[in-house]
């Protein structure tokens, strides 16, 4: 989606340092002010964070120290999404139109970086909003709709390279309708399938593909959409087991409850929901992490939530027990 303006934020804090709300995340200082929404971990000591003034940060310490480790010459991009396989090895997408959306690959921790696709169709509506991958080897890459149908970029070697999905295999966009390039969430995979997530449209709605992405079906989903509403980001446990959030990110603390499960067969909405809007989450073992620029909450069921934090994150990653967070002037956290 057209870039979401930082200003959404509730909580302006200086880059690393704590306030009294932050009581679930123990920031760790990354010394920059540029915001975080792309966010990529590899384990308890490794991190990957990217956003705006062309930031690429990486970490190998649990967070007490970050190498800037951008490619060199990218101060004007804003690097929504990173996904990175280990300490050496990521993939870093930048979002706009026309040239601006680009694709970068490392294999040696950011010390040099490819350039593996650049966006050349001059259609403004071309958007890459954020890329993830099923492995090491196969990987998405999304934009908003181009001539009323999403656009996906697939690979076959880890990001090198990158071929135009065929449109056939992908239901029509609904007037409006758009992805949004928040947290870096608007795309992920378990196993070998993959979803969409989106808003602006008339529903709400989550694009499933269970080959891979060659092929999508769309399914409703009960959360609010707009011009600023919709489904943010998707998480899933299994590929029968998920959860889609959101809201409306011009009302951050909006009450409506923008929460929904999905079981293998739809998308239900949540007994519970956090209260306001929230652009990430994942699973931190059975349980939920959901993250947004007032505050963080956790469930251990997804039926009931708890607010853990009031400090602003765009969005989250966990693996194992640890989660990560990334935000605005330049906010990581670890717990």
């Amino acid at each position: 989606m057209r870039i979401i303006a930082a200003a959404l934020a509730a909580f302006l804090v200086l880059p690393g340092v704590a306030s009294a709300s932050d009581t679930y995340w123990e920031l760790k200082p990354t010394g920059t002010d540029a915001q975080l929404r792309g966010l990529s971990a590899v384990s308890g000591q490794v991190a990957w964070v990217s956003g705006s003034k062309g930031t690429v940060l990486r970490t190998v310490n649990g967070g007490r120290s970050w190498e800037s480790v951008a490619p060199p010459g990218t101060e004007a991009l804003d690097f929504r999404d990173i996904e990175a396989f280990d300490a050496r090895n990521a993939v870093a997408l930048s979002i706009g139109s026309g040239e601006s959306s680009r694709i970068y690959r490392t294999s040696d921790g950011g010390k040099t970086w490819q350039e593996s696709f650049r966006n050349t169709d001059p259609d403004p509506a071309v958007f890459y909003d954020c890329v993830a991958f099923f492995d090491r080897f196969r990987g998405l890459a999304l934009s908003d709709p181009v001539n009323g149908k999403f656009r996906v970029l697939r690979t076959w070697d880890g990001g090198r390279s990158w071929h135009l999905n065929d449109t056939k295999g992908m239901p029509d966009a609904l007037p409006g309708e758009f992805a949004f390039a928040a947290s870096g969430q608007c795309v992920t995979t378990s196993g070998n399938h993959a979803w969409i997530a989106t808003g602006g449209g008339a529903k709400a709605r989550v694009l499933e593909s269970r080959d891979g992405g060659r092929s999508w079906k769309a399914s409703d989903t009960p959360l609010p959409s707009g011009d600023a509403a919709g489904v943010f980001a998707v998480a899933f446990k299994t590929p029968w087991r998920g959860v889609a959030i959101g809201g409306d990110y011009k009302k951050p603390t909006d009450p409506t409850p923008a929460f929904a499960t999905y079981d293998g067969h739809g998308w239900k909405a949540g007994k519970q929901a956090p209260v306001g809007y929230r652009s990430g989450i994942a699973y931190r073992g059975n349980g939920l992490v959901a993250v947004g620029p007032s505050g963080t909450d956790t469930s251990k069921d997804g039926r009931s939530w708890k607010v853990a934090d009031t400090g602003s994150f765009d969005t989250v990653d966990c693996v194992g027990n640890t989660c990560w967070a990334s935000g605005e002037k330049g906010r990581v956290g670890r717990s």
